[in-house]
């Protein structure tokens, strides 16, 4: 199974963290079936971009974005060329290593 190894982010993972999961698994159910509870909004059905990560090491064994992600992408908080959306960045066999960015565009969450 690969490994995800999630760099430190003060909400989420404040000391980092290294997870594994089944390839055919996306990274949002990756982490949050390891209790790293990243946002998603739309409930991982490609609707907005609060699962945004960063891929850091594998982003070539990941299966090829689509139109709707890429879309949506352009509105995320910190995109950068390796950005996922993590509810539709599905493991391979290769090891992992991401980044969950610091802000999301999260309404919902801004509103309470």
């Amino acid at each position: 199974m690969p490994k995800i190894k999630i760099l430190p982010h003060p909400e989420y993972c404040p000391e980092g963290a290294e997870v594994t999961a089944p390839a055919g698994t996306s990274i949002c159910e990756a982490l949050l079936d390891n209790h790293i509870e990243i946002e998603h909004a739309c409930e991982m059905s490609c609707a907005c971009t609060t699962c945004h990560v960063i891929v850091r090491e594998g982003f070539s064994s990941l299966n090829e974005m689509d139109e709707s992600e890429e879309d949506l992408l352009d509105r995320a908080w910190g995109l950068e060329p390796n950005s996922r959306l993590s509810c539709q960045a599905i493991l391979a066999q290769k090891d992992l290593t991401v980044e969950i960015p610091k802000y999301s565009i999260n309404y919902a969450k801004e509103k309470h």
